[in-house]
Order: structure tokens, then sequence, then C-alpha cells
């Protein structure tokens, strides 16, 4: 059968579970980003060893599917590093121009040439109607700290700023920003350079989780307000703590809610703890978790998405085409789709496969993600979903009232048959019958309900 099922069943609904507070007021985090950003990021496929050529390429694909709302193109980890396949900082080595800032190298992105920094590459992709984003790890470069560097446009230097006690686990790179004026002044040139060259999204790294840094989500939103160019500000890893939901959402306009989402259902761990990777099973309950937090300009994010060719260079793993089946990639869509995630693409969009150019180009799947309001897992499910889930969202239509989306996902490693009349998923509707399918392993189906007859299944 086919698994990825767009249901289209027609009926006037109103659901008990309904509530007006989900509705979504704009945020402090700003105008940006009223729907889920839906873009592209180099990591899944090139890891540290993105370069100008790769990215142009990859933003030319991008852009020619614009017209569905993909619009960020986002460099990730290593834009300046002289040698991305390096095992330690030393052998990486940063490039910093003269008052410590991140510097592209040239070898890798010419167009930066003559201290234009990124702003040529910005503005080639903005005139193919694009966004433009990178990725950077918080804090300041250890480099610009031992050569105690001058901060631009203020009277401090690199020593005073850094935190030197502070060092992200995992990432070598950088120290701490303190939270002092020396601090905020480096943030604010770092967020002025980033202005001049037209950025219009940052990816911060190593501030989400392990560790929270409240004090540097703060210091950075106020750099970008200072620097007067709208960004979009996404903060990783994951898991972010909930407790840390009003922050983040006064702050940032995404962030990560589980560490990263590689290519699998579920992977083993050697040790009690660990969480890295994470497997496509865990979104379930981590979009369950933050769902209530989903609203216009806040959008926790369940990863990127790693479907498609991960090659030349992956951020973990060999080269390969994405170890998810199709059954699995279209749960995931599905599942970031209704549960209204930013969907960030992870593939190597010069070898762009039929399969997962379907998805990019599946307007229902599309619109389901950006024009809905509300949106929750459904809790109470009737005998035989035990090893499934069920997730609802709701858009409001301007002139025909309500339109609402019902999606099931089998999370059993073998096909299940669901059936359940629409009182039983607490769906009030004057339409017969209900919900009557056998999803394969890890399947999943989407409805579509409004009006007041049933159209045909497509």
């Amino acid at each position: 059968m086919t698994t990825y099922i767009f249901r289209m069943l027609a009926a006037a609904v109103a659901l008990v579970a309904a509530s007006a507070a989900a509705a979504g007021a704009r945020t402090t985090a700003g105008e940006l980003a009223q729907t889920p950003p839906l873009g592209w990021n180099s990591w899944d496929a090139y890891g540290f060893t993105i370069n100008e050529a790769d990215f142009k390429a990859n933003a030319r694909v991008l852009a020619g599917l614009k017209s569905y709302g993909w619009k960020y193109a986002v460099i990730d980890e290593g834009w300046y590093m002289d040698n991305p396949f390096g095992e330690t900082l030393e052998t990486r080595n940063y490039l910093l121009d003269a008052h410590g800032l991140l510097a592209p190298v040239i070898s890798r992105f010419p167009s930066a040439a003559h201290d234009l920094g990124l702003k040529p590459l910005a503005d080639w992709v903005h005139a193919q109607g694009l966004k433009f984003g990178i990725h950077i790890v918080r804090g300041i470069p250890k480099q610009a700290v031992h050569d105690n560097l001058p901060i631009a446009g203020a009277p401090y230097r690199a020593a005073d700023a850094a935190d030197t006690s502070d060092t992200c686990p995992w990432d070598d790179g950088n120290y701490g920003v303190s939270d002092t004026k020396a601090g905020q002044a480096y943030y604010d040139s770092m967020f002025r350079e980033y202005a001049r060259w037209g950025l219009d999204f940052i990816k911060v790294d190593c501030i989400a989780d392990h560790p929270y840094k409240g004090s540097e989500i703060r210091q950075i939103a106020l750099a970008i307000k200072r620097s007067h160019r709208p960004m979009v500000l996404s903060l990783s890893p994951g898991p972010a703590n909930i407790s840390h939901a009003t922050e983040l959402g006064q702050y940032a306009h995404m962030w990560r809610i589980s560490n990263d989402v590689w290519d699998g259902w579920a992977f083993r761990y050697e040790k009690p703890g660990e969480d890295f990777p994470n497997g496509l099973s865990t979104a379930f309950d981590n979009l369950a978790r933050w769902s209530p937090y989903a609203k216009h300009g806040n959008w926790p994010d369940a990863d990127m998405l790693p479907v498609g060719s991960l090659e030349p260079h992956p951020g973990w793993g060999e080269a390969r085409m994405s170890r998810l089946t199709q059954d699995e990639q279209r749960t995931q869509w599905t599942l970031w789709a209704i549960a209204r995630s930013p969907l960030i693409i992870g593939a190597n969009l010069t070898e762009l496969d039929a399969f997962t150019r379907s998805m990019m180009t599946d307007r229902d799947i599309l619109e389901v993600n950006q024009r809905t309001d509300y949106s929750r897992p459904i809790s109470h499910l009737p005998p035989g979903f035990e090893k499934s889930r069920a997730w609802m969202a709701h858009e409001t239509l301007p002139r025909h009232g309500t339109r609402w989306f019902v999606a099931l996902f089998n999370l059993d490693d073998a096909p299940a048959k669901l059936h359940a009349s629409w009182s039983q998923l607490n769906i009030e509707t004057a339409a017969p019958g209900g919900i009557d399918v056998i999803l394969p392993a890890h399947g999943s189906a989407i409805y579509r309900v409004e009006g007041t007859s049933r159209a045909t299944v497509r």
C-alpha cells in the first residue's frame, strides 16, 4: 500500500480538546519566523568541509524550490577552518580577523577576499531569492584571548571578554564570554559584522543545553537587536530543558529539543544516560512535551531531517544514503509537519533523489506545517493503539471556519491495523465512520477534515 497517505475526509468538526490560548501570540523575539522556518543546512552532508562552490550548488537547487516555501540556506560549522579535516583545534586552524572574530577561509570561500567577509556570498544568496545563514559555537576563540586582540568599537580586549573557566565540553575552539560590559561589547562587535555581511539566520551551538548558557543567549539577542538587522536566532544542541521555555521563547526563534537526530529509528548506547545520536523514535515524546510552546515566532526544533544523500562528508558517520526507510522518512516528515517543527533539510541537494524531492514539494504536508495554528498529541487513544501515536492540528480558515488534521503513527516493528471512530479520537462530527487503516512498520498516515462531505482518498 502507499504508506504516505494524505487522507482527505470531509466533515464539519469541533475538537473537544481545542484551546483558544493555543492561537499563538506574537513573542518578544520579534516578528521573524511567524511560521516554522524552512531551509537547508550543510551539516548532515558536508560536516566541517562545506565550501563556497558546494554551498552555491545546493543553494541553486533550494532556490528552484522556493515557490514551495523553502527559504533559508545555512552554512554550518567549519567555514573558518583552514583544515576542516583536523582532529584538534591546533590542526583545524581557525582563521580570525584583527578583532578576534571568526573569518571565512579564502581558499574555501574565494568571494570573501578583500576583507568583505561573507557579504558577497550573502548578496549572491539574496539574488537567488533566499535568506542566508551561518553556524557558530558560542564564545570567543581561544586564540583571540591568547593574543589579547582588541574588540572593535570598544575600549576592551579579548581577555576582558573571556571567561576562561568556561569551555564547551565537546568543542575545544572557544572560551565562554563573560557576563560583563566587555563580554557584551564582543558580541555586539560580532553581530555588527554579521549585519554588514547581510546575515538573516544565525545558529548558535553549545548554548541551549550541556551547558545551558542563559547569559550568553541574552547577550546574543541584545547584540542582534543592536545590529539593526533582523536575524532568526536558532539555538543548539538539545535537549533544552523545559524549565527554560519562557526565557528561550523571549530571546530565540527556535531551539533544539533533542540531541542530534540522525538516520536511524533507534540507536543503542554503550553507557546509561547517553543520547547521541538520537533516533527518530525519540521525537514523539520530545515534540509532545514541547507542543504547548510552539507558536508564532517560537518553534521547538526537533532537529534537521537526515534524508536523501548524506555525502560526501556527513557530520556523523560515513558517506551514505539515509538509512531511514521510505516509510520512516515519511513518518519523520509527517510528525515534524503536524507538530510544527522547523523543516531544515540535511540532504546533499545536488544529488536530490526523486523520493526526497517528492517530499520537499508536497504542498499538502508543507501547508500543515506552515498554516496550522494549533497542534497537540491525542493523549487518550482507543484499544489497538498501544504501539501507535496520534496527533491533531488545527487551521483557522478566513471564511470557512476550521480545518483539522489528524496524523497516525505506527511505532511498532510490524504492520498495525488501526480503527477508531471520530468520537474515540475526541472529534465530534456529523460524518459517518472514522479511521480504518493498515500502517506498515514505522509508517504513518495523515487526514484532512473539513466541510460536510467525504472527498476522494489521494
